[in-house]
């Protein structure tokens, strides 16, 4: 599914409300003067509210649908219909992040 870049100064959430931090391997190519980013970045979770006993609040996104037509660098990047799972720090996954806003003027698919 076509979907614009999701790149570093993009905003994105876990499913609690937390901010998604990209932090880019390869900050080589940019949109927006920001670095694209894509399937081998680490992606960090801040801020999430999940605190039910026991408190599991997201640390991390794991991306299962990237880009397929598209490669920065030798990776898929990933795009705003990209679907993924935000996982605690056990491993448990806790739902599906949000891409709320993103630089509109690269699409992949």
């Amino acid at each position: 599914m076509a979907g614009p870049l999701y790149h570093v100064g993009a905003v994105g959430m876990c499913p609690h409300g937390g901010q998604i931090a990209v932090l880019p391997g390869s900050p080589r190519v940019l949109v927006s003067g920001m670095p694209v980013a894509t399937l081998a970045d680490q992606y960090l979770i801040a801020g999430c509210a999940f605190t039910i006993p026991p408190p599991q609040p997201c640390l991390q996104v794991t991306w299962l649908t990237p880009a397929t037509r598209v490669l920065v660098n030798g990776s898929p990047p990933i795009t705003q219909a990209s679907t993924g799972l935000a996982i605690s720090a056990s491993g448990v996954p806790q739902g599906p992040p949000m891409i709320v806003s993103t630089q509109t003027r690269v699409v992949a698919l």
